[in-house]
């Protein structure tokens, strides 16, 4: 992320902010134009000469006029009185920006940015949907976005206070390197409801629930004071967000939580507004931003129907962006599905395989996350348990959602609420760790087989669960490891023909596959060696198919 800095009636100055650093350039000229790289993310700062009251209430916006259209840019206050214009783009050329402000000092100013194409590896622009292909997300450049996101709620907190962000940048690394692509969060949890475990009481390190100098508003959670926003939080809040982007991670970014604790102001009052809008104008314009309305939003009585409705409709109206928005509760989405972009789901019933196909099939046109689906992996400490804590049942319920053609979440006990254990791999031999390399060999399979292009064909799914990939020749047949054969045979004769096929196996907790060999079309090879039988779930990957009705 890069800051510039201007003043109504001095100067110009450019900043670079490095994640832990900032570094400052002067330009000696102020109309001179910011160069900048396509989703590269930019700040231009003004700052008002006279103190101005109410600063948040303050109309602000940047309209940014090029061949593509226009934009009507909010900004936000940063303290110190100073209005910041965040910028990014996903074309490239020449754009020009003119401030449209209540505050005399402001209205007028105006500037020139130049685009240039993005050269960073794995850049890929902001998550959006597709008309021709609805239940799949995508990148901006029109790539596939393979959602698979991880769980941790109290990620705002990891190095808060601190200049730099060691901890945060730590955990972060280790989700990229093992293949997850989106952070589920909060902006701000206080602390959880259920009891804690005694052990977190000798490692105190671990545990972030409860803060009392960590708060969004003035104040603290035990004293609120709605008045005005606590600035330092969101500066914090910046890194955070400033880090995932570079590392190319996601945030989906649930705003309101109401079952931790979290002293909010009362809906639609001054303060709450303040709250929900000031999230939207400073973040809006970083690309990976997927916004949530509240975690479980509609299951704790504290907001309602109409409530979440004119949230959807208030970010819309803010974000100039349209960044995707969607809400933690699957009922909402149900009854709603026109004002979200996806269907977000929360099932942990032993039927979430097909609940997952029936969501699927009532909305052709929305994709499908299951953010929360009762598989908790174990981790030093019991932090919340759900349904499934082994860490095998949790990769098969991760699996079954992707089976069933829509997205997933991976929860672990150890870092997706108050407990954060942000290196984990550099614990103590006692303590347990986590499986991340599991979802690694997931993300590297369903890019390898276009994962976009697959769909779930239940009638296929022989003692297993079916993929088919028709466009690209592939069906996939993922069997637990309790399981000694799979039939293909009958669907693929009425789908393709495979003179050319082969076919291989891919164990799901090592990653391995086996020799590529040609398929094997025996109708019911029962006694054949299927691979890791009883050790580990397997999937047998079938390729160079030839579709008969393309």
């Amino acid at each position: 992320m890069r800051k510039i800095y201007c003043t109504a009636f001095l100067m110009l100055i450019l900043l670079q902010v490095g994640l832990a650093q900032v570094k400052t350039w002067q330009s000696p000229k102020a109309n001179k134009p910011i160069t900048l790289a396509q989703w590269e993310v930019n700040d231009v700062v003004f700052k008002a000469k006279k103190t101005v009251s109410q600063p948040f209430e303050k109309e602000v916006f940047a309209l940014v006029q090029s061949e593509e259209g226009n934009q009507k840019i909010p900004l936000f206050y940063n303290g110190n009185s100073e209005w910041v214009f965040r910028y990014s783009s996903a074309s490239v050329g020449e754009k020009s920006f003119t401030i449209s402000s209540e505050i005399k000092e402001l209205n007028g100013e105006n500037g020139k940015f130049i685009i240039t194409e993005n050269q960073k590896e794995n850049r890929h622009g902001g998550v959006v949907l597709n008309k021709e292909n609805p239940q799949h997300l995508f990148y901006e450049d029109g790539s596939h976005y393979f959602n698979l996101a991880f769980e941790c709620d109290w990620l705002f907190a990891l190095d808060y206070g601190q200049q730099d962000i060691p901890k945060t940048k730590h955990l972060l690394s280790l989700l990229n390197q093992n293949g997850f692509n989106q952070v589920v969060m909060n902006v701000y949890s206080y602390d959880v409801k259920w009891q804690k475990d005694k052990k977190l009481e000798a490692h105190p390190e671990h545990e972030y629930g409860g803060r009392e100098d960590i708060y969004p508003f003035l104040g603290s959670n035990a004293n609120p004071d709605y008045s005005a926003l606590n600035i330092d939080f969101f500066k914090h809040f910046d890194k955070v967000i400033a880090e995932m982007h570079d590392q190319e991670l996601v945030s989906h970014l649930m705003i309101y939580v109401w079952n931790k604790l979290v002293s909010w102001p009362d809906m639609n009052t001054e303060a709450d507004n303040r709250y929900y809008d000031y999230v939207i104008k400073r973040y809006q314009a970083f690309p990976n931003i997927v916004w949530d309305v509240s975690k479980e939003a509609l299951l704790y009585g504290r907001a309602t129907n109409e409530y979440i409705l004119e949230r959807i409709e208030r970010a819309k109206k803010l974000d100039a962006y349209g960044r995707l928005i969607s809400v933690h509760d699957f009922g909402f989405c149900k009854n709603n599905p026109e004002q979200v972009d996806f269907i977000s789901m929360q099932n942990w019933q032993h039927t979430l395989y097909q609940n997952m196909l029936e969501a699927r099939k009532a909305f052709p046109h929305k994709p499908i996350f299951n953010i929360e689906h009762g598989g908790y992996e174990e981790s030093p400490y019991v932090v919340f348990p759900g349904a499934y804590v082994n860490a095998e049942a949790c990769l098969r319920r991760n699996y079954q959602c992707l089976f069933a053609g829509g997205y997933t979440t991976y929860y672990w006990q150890g870092a997706a609420w108050n407990v954060v254990i942000h290196n984990p791999f550099e614990q103590s031999e006692s303590f347990s760790k986590p499986h991340f390399e599991y979802f690694k060999h997931m993300r590297k399979l369903f890019e390898t087989v276009h994962f976009e292009n697959c769909e779930p064909i239940s009638w296929h799914n022989s003692s297993g669960f079916n993929l088919t990939n028709k466009k690209d020749g592939i069906m996939l047949m993922y069997t637990p490891k309790e399981n000694q054969w799979i039939g293909t045979k009958n669907a693929i004769k009425k789908n393709f023909t495979y003179e050319q096929a082969t076919q291989q196996w891919f164990n799901t907790l090592t990653g391995e596959l086996t020799d590529e060999v040609k398929y094997d079309d025996a109708p019911f090879d029962f006694w054949s060696d299927r691979p890791w039988k009883g050790e580990a779930d397997a999937i047998l990957i079938i390729k160079n198919l030839t579709p008969t009705d393309l």
